[in-house]
Parts: C-alpha cells; sequence; structure tokens
C-alpha cells in the first residue's frame, strides 16, 4: 500500500476532531480536500473509517484500530524532519536547556562540563521550567532538551527521552536544630510537627505526596533559597541529595 503521511494526517485529524470541518480548519485546508482525501485512504485500505452523521464523523471500529499506528508514524515523521533539520544546520551552535527548580546546582555545572568537553564551541543556556513549559518549549522550539523529575508522556510522541539518573532525597536541618538533640528514633516524628520548606518545583511536578510531610509547609522558588533558609533554622527540608 502507497498511502501517504498527507492521507495519515488528514485521518487522524477527522479522528480526533470527530468533524470533517474541524479537521480542515486545523490543517488549513478545504472540507472537500480532506473528504476525498479520506475517500481515497479508504479505498486503498478497503476499509470504511468514518460514519457519516450529520456534521460529524464517528470512526468504525477499523478506525479505532488503526489510529495508534497513525499517530505513531505521523509522530516518528515529526522526528524525521526535526532531526534532517538539524543535520542540514550542521552542529548547533546555541542549546537552551531547561530544568526544574529543585535539581541541584552540582548536577546541572555537571551536565555543562560534560557538553563543555564534547562541544567546546556550542554556547548553552539553562532556564528554570517546570515540566509543562518544559514540554511547550521543546515543541515550540525554544528548548532544545529538558531535564524533569518524571516522564508520563505517550509513547506516541515526537519527543525522545531517556532515563539520566535516580534522584535521592535526604532530611536536611540547621546545625543548631532542636531535633538533633533527639534519639535518631524519634527526629522523624517532631520533625512532621514543624515547619518544612518545600521547593515550588516539587509541586508543580506533583510530587507533594512524596515530599510534602508537615502540615505547617512554607513554598519557595528555588533550591539555593531553600538551603538557605534551612541553614538559618526556618525550618527543614525534604530535597535532593
Amino acid at each position: 500500500m502507497n498511502f501517504s503521511i498527507e492521507q495519515l494526517q488528514s485521518f487522524v485529524a477527522v479522528y480526533e476532531q470527530g468533524s470533517f470541518s474541524k479537521a480542515a480548519q486545523e490543517l488549513d485546508k478545504h472540507r472537500t480536500t480532506i473528504g476525498q482525501v479520506i475517500s481515497n485512504l479508504e479505498d486503498e485500505l478497503a476499509v470504511e473509517l468514518f460514519e457519516r452523521v450529520g456534521r460529524t464523523a464517528q470512526p468504525t471500529e477499523d478506525a479505532t484500530l488503526l489510529y495508534r499506528y497513525a499517530k505513531q508514524v505521523i509522530e516518528q515523521a515529526k522526528s524525521f524532519d526535526m532531526l534532517a533539520l538539524s543535520l542540514s544546520y550542521g552542529e548547533l551552535e546555541s542549546i537552551t536547556v531547561a530544568y526544574n527548580s529543585f535539581l541541584p546546582p552540582r548536577a546541572i555545572s555537571h551536565v555543562r562540563r560534560k557538553l563543555l568537553e564534547l562541544h567546546p564551541n556550542m554556547k548553552v543556556n539553562f532556564i528554570i521550567r517546570n515540566r509543562t513549559e518544559i514540554l511547550e518549549g521543546i515543541k515550540e522550539d525554544s528548548i532544545q532538551f529538558g531535564l524533569v523529575n518524571i516522564d508520563d508522556r505517550s509513547l506516541m510522541s515526537s519527543i525522545d527521552s531517556t532515563l539520566v539518573n535516580n534522584v535521592t532525597f535526604g532530611v536536611f536541618v540547621s546545625k543548631d536544630h532542636e531535633v538533633l538533640n533527639l534519639p535518631e528514633d524519634q527526629r522523624w516524628a517532631s520533625l512532621k510537627s514543624q515547619k518544612q520548606i518545600v521547593i515550588k518545583g516539587m509541586i508543580e511536578d506533583n510530587m507533594e505526596k512524596k515530599t510534602i510531610s508537615s502540615s505547617d509547609f512554607e513554598v519557595v522558588d528555588q533550591l539555593t533559597l531553600a538551603l538557605e533558609l534551612i541553614r538559618d533554622n526556618v525550618g527543614w527540608g525534604l530535597l535532593p541529595s
């Protein structure tokens, strides 16, 4: 079968929008063009993809089975386009790396040193963003790489990902915190009733159930500020080790 990317894009758009007109608006094409593309695809596949009900297009069982694979082909085509474009320009002169505010500066510095070793002439910009902002930035190409806490995207995506490392957390208190005078087996119970310093990025990454242990907590934007407040004995923190 020699179906095209254009046919698959039209099929996916109609499937997701439930309408030929809305699919045409999304793809910036005329409704009759989308209808003809779908009809041609149905002829090539020898299956009916949509039931025309008024102004809506109801997917058939066959369409539901094919949708996932069509979506995956389109996303892979996007990846191909992005890779081909980067190759045509040669090595990138500069990149932007976005990361969550709770990641330790030492880890970010290690990434920069490694990039300096591999690509000494490349400029690297680091910005703090939450996971949603990083995803949108990568789609818009204002961000080239993102360091996020957890990846829960669908398998059907044009964005590549890899596990870098596991983040471990530890309890941080000031040197003169009262909890240090307690026996070790009583310290955790005591901390749970005292003020906790929480980094905003942990909440934005849906980590509050795992990292917030005290009902008395305050939220700050950056890890460096959290550490300063903990050193000044304003509160304690559960932070990346």
